[in-house]
């Protein structure tokens, strides 16, 4: 018989957005040097989502091991746009270092810091080797950003053959199956229905359950949804951003969810876009005037 998973729980919660009970279940006896190293990951990562950078900051130094150095790196990135170049600097060294380059928590924090910087191709040189699920499932989305649905579906098969009810694989059938679109939007609103019924609610799955409503042109139900998303956290961008939209189909006002996404994710891509409409228009006026 296969050894328990104990893992499982902590590291569900930290999938499925579910940050607090993550950190709330991550008190597990009995690990091994290497699971005590992978739970704390998690617990930090569970922070770092919640905005504590500078608890995860402070609490790991410079002698815990390569996975919560690169975990600390990602907190140091997030925290401070300054820091952003050093940061970038560290993990290339990291990464060039044979002895701990290939670990798959450095490569993980790796995809996750250059699908920031929006540079998908430096991504998926330390991720598309995979090893973990959450590299897989970090993989599909870099390959969504890139409009590759194609890689992406190749990327889920693998998945599918590792676990195919494994949490990340449903995820990312989901993501795969938002991008695709049409007839798929309906499966992706039964995966997380069933991850409703299954799990606590989170801000992630009604997120997600309302960006599938709003495909359907179901916008008072993606209301409904996303409202109660925003009782669980009120400074969430994807939350905000979806809000913005939905509003928008409603022809209800907007411009206070906007006026919050600006202040809790100021780069957030809605923002960027909106911003380079505003700015197309302006130049159109004076070209005009």
């Amino acid at each position: 018989m296969a050894a328990p998973d104990l893992l499982f729980s902590v590291r569900n919660n930290f999938y499925l957005g579910a940050y607090q009970a993550a950190i709330n279940s991550s008190n597990v006896p009995n690990l091994s040097s290497e699971e005590a190293v992978e739970r704390d990951s998690i617990l930090y990562r569970s922070y770092i989502a919640q905005g504590s950078y500078e608890l995860v900051i402070s609490e790991i130094d410079s002698s815990a091991a390569t996975p919560l150095q690169a975990v600390k790196l990602l907190a140091l990135y997030l925290s401070n746009p300054a820091n952003k170049e050093s940061t970038i600097s560290n993990l290339h060294e990291w990464l060039s270092d044979p002895a701990i380059g290939n670990n798959p928590i450095l490569r993980t924090i790796a995809g996750i810091i250059y699908m920031h910087e929006q540079d998908y191709n430096e991504a998926l040189k330390h991720t598309n080797a995979g090893g973990t699920m959450e590299l897989h499932a970090l993989n599909v989305q870099i390959f969504l950003k890139m409009h590759r649905s194609d890689y992406a579906e190749k990327q889920l098969r693998i998945m599918q053959q590792i676990d195919e009810d494994h949490t990340l694989t449903q995820l990312a059938n989901a993501w795969i199956n938002l991008a695709v679109g049409g007839s798929k939007i309906q499966e992706a609103y039964l995966i997380f229905q069933d991850f409703s019924e299954k799990y606590q609610m989170t801000s992630l799955i009604l997120n997600g359950k309302a960006v599938c409503s709003m495909h359907m042109g179901n916008f008072d139900e993606a209301e409904s949804l996303l409202l109660e998303a925003l009782n669980k956290d009120t400074k969430d961008p994807e939350t905000l951003a979806n809000m913005v939209v939905c509003c928008l189909h409603l022809g209800k006002p907007s411009s206070r969810y906007l006026s919050q996404l600006k202040l809790s994710q100021a780069d957030h891509m809605l923002i960027k876009r909106i911003s380079a409409g505003e700015e197309a228009f302006d130049r159109a006026v004076q070209t005009v005037a």
